[in-house]
């Protein structure tokens, strides 16, 4: 009985409720999404699914916004040529290329557009595919992308800075207008979705919001250009050419214009660079393509880039592509650092990479402390140090043996040939040699120490191998007399490339007592502070000291030919030493053909490398080479986390090579395709945000302003860090910042919400409903966090004890800052949430 009740029961059921295997839990969330039944599939496995994919589309569009970028660099990089009064040129002027697009015209545009495009996006594509009705995800999403850029980004900023450090703000009427609006357009939504019509959006108030966009565009513009200020306050800016680069067209003789000096500048910037290196090539084996990658990023350093520059460079971080920051290896980053340092910091650092001698550390290396040792005849031994490095956790043993020069052994010394055995990890030993005192006056003498690698007793070879110093000198000194002055030399030939020239002066005949010397230099055919720093000094020998030098810098004149000459004269001399022969020394000045064959090679190398730095690619091949290598191509440079980003998101790179090149009419094609494919990707994001929050039942708000705010935050995060350090002012990090969240409520929410306005007053005559509660608690609570930010972000530019700048300053301050800054944005979180629960009341 109980059976047949059974089966008519599931009977019955199977007649009355059919299942449906396109209804299941959130399948009817998304626009585009789910694209298969997903009726089968556990909760679980859907979850960890769609946070996967989301993440995984998160690194899509931001390898998409890399073309967008570029297209808008190419864009806003457009030039026109201007003509130039110049008395000075045979046709009266000069023809210059400026840039058409004014800077913050481009920034609050193009830019904003770029960096904020899947927020915006995602705004107007929820709207338009959900019959014009408001949703939660996009609007959500601009204000939580909002207060992530403005309370966490500028907090990381302030703390990144090195310590000691400051950035200012250095365009500081835009700043005031971006501020004043990214806090304007926040409480401009309370104003329309609370206090004007509540919970509803009309024709005008929308179309005001949109209107706002082009408003804020014009009044940064007007500020920029200084258009409302005293003559006298914009002696200091150049009339009509504000904020921009002039660049003279090549192979046009009428365009070697204002720019010409700047071009200069930085051709001699490269060459000066080429020879420092050069030297580095020559004598401690850098290779020179290593040479020419240092240049290359020094010269990008060294330059001031804007925020769209620094976006870019962070994306392609994201996707393992070529940065537009050379990398330096590890194995020479000690001469880079070198050359980084300012010249007047540097004094005698030197950098040395000897040769490896012990083989990667598989070897003990044995050699002599110094390569030279003066010993008086009256101390009777000289003591001669051994030092060993590299493998010194074995034992082994050197020989050491005398060899005459001047100095004859018996007479002049004891002879020395021994075995000196290093016990494990001794590091140091000595030895001494007996001088023969006969206390009779003799001029000075040498003879030579030398190491040798005796063989076991079995005949087999050490794991030992001899240093650089293997011989050294030792000059036995009679210091019976103060001695004679003079130059070594009476000649000495000076290679340009030497860049200084050092000329030894000996002591001679004795060594007792503190003398002196006075030395001068005189023009002969190189002309002092041209081709060489002349000047006079003092030469002081201590007792028994042997030789000093006198070192001359050596300027490069920059001729193809060069044989110039000056002398070097010494003169009065004190503490009873005596000048000798030879007094005056001739210093000729040369070419080094060789070493100026090398700095030529790294300069082509290096101005290659910095071509290749260019933003856009110039053509579909190079666009496909660089999105199947990693790192572009660039495998020396490419680090573990390339290799890794470069696999993850192969397929969009590859996919993303299909758009045009930006070469093709001004970079327009990219940019409209770029951006029509941003719509798709962000659509999809959206779907994939809008399900997982549904699976883990958090509401679209919660997951806008915490997932995908953050999401399409951190290219921006990365951007604004890296400029925040390597810029001298804070323009390309914070202040932007403000700008671009204005244009997010101006365009992202004025344009979605101006269609449907219409499109119900049209369709439906009805009014366009948008709900304030969550949307309207959470700008509420971010506009007071915004305040506070902006409050604090001036606090600190009027302010001592911050540095008197908006980012870096003082350690414990500024760590107090961006601990303030981040718990703003926390406290905006939580609020925000707790009310989207239900927790506390909203509007």
């Amino acid at each position: 009985m109980a059976a047949n009740n059974t089966t008519s029961m599931m009977s019955n059921l199977s007649t009355t409720t059919p299942f449906d295997i396109s209804v299941y839990t959130c399948s009817h969330v998304g626009l585009l999404l789910p694209a298969i039944s997903e009726y089968t599939w556990s909760k679980s496995v859907r979850i960890f699914l769609y946070l996967i994919g989301m993440l995984w589309c998160f690194l899509g569009v931001a390898i998409l916004a890399d073309v967008f970028m570029c297209s808008i660099e190419k864009i806003t990089s457009k030039t026109a040529k201007v003509r130039v009064p110049d008395a000075n040129e045979s046709s009266g002027f000069r023809i210059l290329r400026v840039k058409v697009w004014n800077n913050t015209v481009a920034n609050l545009s193009l830019l904003a557009l770029g960096t904020s495009a899947p927020e915006i996006l995602l705004s107007c594509i929820e709207i338009i595919f959900n019959n014009f009705e408001a949703g939660e995800l996009g609007p959500s999403t601009i204000v939580g992308s909002a207060a992530f850029n403005l309370l966490v980004i500028s907090g990381i900023c302030i703390v990144c800075i090195p310590d000691g450090e400051v950035r200012r703000v250095k365009s500081m009427k835009v700043f005031a207008v971006t501020s004043f609006c990214c806090i304007w357009a926040y409480v401009w939504l309370i104003i329309v979705l609370i206090v004007w019509t509540p919970n509803i959006v009309t024709i005008e108030e929308a179309v005001l919001t949109l209107l706002m966009f082009p408003a804020l565009i014009l009044v940064a513009y007007v500020a920029d250009r200084g258009f409302c200020l005293k003559k006298k306050e914009l002696e200091h800016e150049q009339p009509s050419m504000v904020g921009f680069k002039m660049h003279a067209e090549k192979g046009d003789e009428e365009t070697q214009a204002l720019d010409k000096d700047s071009d200069d500048e930085d051709n001699a910037e490269i060459m000066r660079l080429c020879k420092e290196l050069g030297h580095d090539v020559k004598d401690e084996g850098l290779p020179p393509e290593e040479a020419a990658q240092m240049a290359a990023r020094k010269m990008t350093m060294d330059q001031s880039h804007d925020h769209l520059w620094y976006r870019i460079n962070a994306t392609r971080t994201f996707g393992g592509r070529k940065k537009l920051i050379p990398r330096v290896l590890g194995t020479f980053q000690e001469i880079y650092d070198h050359i980084q340092t300012p010249e007047e910091e540097r004094g005698d650092l030197a950098v040395t990479k000897k040769k490896d001698h012990s083989e990667g550390g598989t070897k003990a290396v044995v050699e002599f402390t110094a390569a030279e040792t003066a010993v008086l005849e009256s101390e009777k031994r000289v003591r001669i140090g051994i030092r060993r490095h590299g493998k010194v956790g074995i034992p082994c043993t050197v020989r050491i043996e005398t060899l005459n020069g001047t100095a004859v052994a018996h007479e002049d010394y004891i002879p020395f040939d021994q075995e000196v055995k290093f016990a494990e990890n001794e590091e140091l030993r000595q030895v001494y040699i007996e001088i023969v005192d006969d206390n009779e006056w003799e001029p000075d003498e040498f003879f030579f120490v030398k190491l040798h690698v005796p063989k076991t007793d079995s005949g087999e070879e050490q794991h030992v191998s001899l240093g650089n110093m293997a011989i050294t000198q030792v000059i036995i000194i009679n210091d019976d007399e103060p001695g004679k002055l003079e130059f070594q030399k009476p000649s000495i030939i000076a290679q340009e490339s030497g860049r200084k020239v050092r000329v030894p002066v000996v002591r001679t005949g004795g060594a007792d007592g503190h003398v002196s010397v006075k030395w001068s230099t005189k023009d002969i055919s190189a002309v002092s502070g041209a081709d060489y720093e002349g000047s006079e000094g003092e030469l002081k020998f201590d007792h028994g000291e042997t030789i000093k030098t006198i070192d001359i810098v050596i300027h490069d004149s920059k001729k193809k030919e060069r044989d110039e000459s000056f002398q070097i004269t010494l003169g009065d001399c004190d503490g009873g030493a005596v000048l000798g022969k030879i007094t005056k020394t001739i210093v000729t000045i040369v070419i080094d053909e060789e070493f100026n064959g090398l700095v030529s090679r790294i300069m082509n190398l290096t101005k290659a490398n910095m071509d290749a730095l260019q933003i856009e690619e110039s053509s579909y091949p190079a666009q496909f080479v660089e999105a199947l290598n990693v790192n572009g191509g660039d495998l020396q440079g490419a680090t573990v986390l390339d290799y890794i980003m470069h696999f993850m998101t192969f397929f969009w790179k590859v996919l993303f090579a299909f758009i045009p090149p930006c070469k093709y009419l001004g970079g327009w094609p990219t940019f409209l395709i770029s951006l029509a494919v941003i719509g798709f990707m962000t659509a999809i994001i959206g779907d994939l945000a809008g399900i997982f929050g549904c699976l883990i039942d958090l509401p679209n708000s919660i997951t806008a302003i915490t997932f995908v705010a953050l999401g399409t935050s951190m290219p921006d995060t990365f951007a604004s860090k890296t400029a925040a350090i390597n810029e001298k002012n804070a323009d390309s990090s914070v202040g932007n910042i403000n700008g671009s969240n204005s244009v997010n409520v101006f365009l992202g929410l004025g344009l979605p919400w101006t269609f449907a306005a219409i499109y119900h007053a049209v369709k439906t005559g009805g009014s366009f409903n948008v709900n304030a509660g969550s949307l309207g608690f959470s700008v509420v609570i971010y506009t007071a966090c915004a305040v506070i930010a902006i409050g604090l972000l001036v606090l600190r530019r009027f302010t001592g004890v911050f540095g008197n700048a908006e980012l870096g300053g003082p350690k414990i301050p500024k760590i107090i800052c961006g601990i303030i800054f981040v718990c703003l944005w926390l406290f905006y979180i939580v609020m925000s949430s707790l009310q989207s629960k239900g927790v506390i009341k909203g509007f």
